[in-house]
């Protein structure tokens, strides 16, 4: 294990339980995000995430979950998302430990091609827990979003003593609809399952304030650390791939080089097309410019 740190930003490299119970201490941290490999057989920079059996997954699980909970403060949150066959097994854990307030479902578009014989998916699942049912963390105005009802459709409400047109924001229900996130987009590293910047702005708006400790156990892209930077939280990132962890590095301006390497994102391919399209005008333009 190995810690990189900045700025109350942490870049932890390293096996999560591992870095869970030697680096972070216990009842120290506000919120946790947490973001495991599926078990699903995803393809992590030539690691698969496959355990030999579903049991074998959900013992290792069950481990890292528990020790994030020894990690949270007494009024601390915990978001966690896995793969849809494996989230009720997860629900069962945690209601015996924390209170389970919303069973949150991230709905998304689909580009590729579905299924033919069944109802293909096209959602995952987070649980949204507190320790503390009656302290915790909730910025409701922080989160808000327009209200169909009273904001465009402009209903009223003619219950009330006064009749009124229905109130034009409210806090979101459980069905978030954010794009995954693409290739072409600003926001893309190159990981397979990158959560979408506005899902982890959402989390930390609702459920950490300004100089809380915000812990992600599978950093990946270190999206939840990045985010937690531009709102204001500290972070501490987990990750036990080092080209992932390298991310986590430049993306939290802790480090601007590694081991001699210069620590850049690599250009997209129609970048690099552009790059070349313009290098190849302005030599046609300084050739021009000798006939002139």
């Amino acid at each position: 294990m190995k810690v990189f740190e900045n700025n109350g930003h942490a870049v932890v490299w390293g096996d999560s339980i591992d870095a869970l119970t030697n680096y972070v201490p216990d009842s120290s941290v506000d919120l946790i995000f947490s973001d495991p490999p599926y078990n699903i057989g995803k393809n992590f920079n030539g690691t698969k995430d496959r355990w030999p059996s579903d049991e074998a997954y959900l013992t290792w699980c069950y481990q890292w979950l528990e020790l994030c909970i020894q990690k949270l403060k007494p009024h601390g949150s915990l978001y966690v998302m896995t793969a849809t066959q494996n989230m009720p097994y997860f629900d069962i854990f945690l209601r015996d430990r924390l209170t389970i307030l919303s069973r949150i479902v991230w709905a998304y578009d689909s580009s590729g091609v579905q299924a033919r014989n069944y109802f293909g998916s096209l959602y995952e699942p987070i649980l949204f827990c507190v320790k503390d049912k009656d302290n915790y963390t909730f910025n409701a105005e922080a989160v808000m979003v327009e209200a169909r009802t009273g904001a465009t459709r402009k209903l009223i409400d003619y219950r009330k003593s006064t009749p009124t047109v229905y109130n034009s924001k409210k806090v979101p229900g459980n069905v978030w609809q954010f794009p995954r996130v693409r290739y072409r987009m600003e926001e893309y590293e190159k990981h397979p399952t990158q959560k979408p910047t506005a899902l982890l702005e959402r989390v930390l708006l609702a459920s950490s304030n300004p100089g809380d400790i915000v812990l992600d156990p599978f950093s990946g892209t270190f999206t939840t650390s990045a985010v937690a930077r531009s709102l204001g939280r500290d972070s501490v990132g987990i990750e036990i791939d080092e080209e992932y962890m390298k991310i986590g590095l430049r993306r939290l301006a802790i480090r601007d080089s590694y081991n001699g390497e210069s620590l850049r994102r690599e250009p997209k391919t129609y970048e690099r097309q552009d790059a070349n399209a313009q290098q190849h005008l302005a030599l046609f333009e300084k050739r021009g410019s000798y006939g002139a």
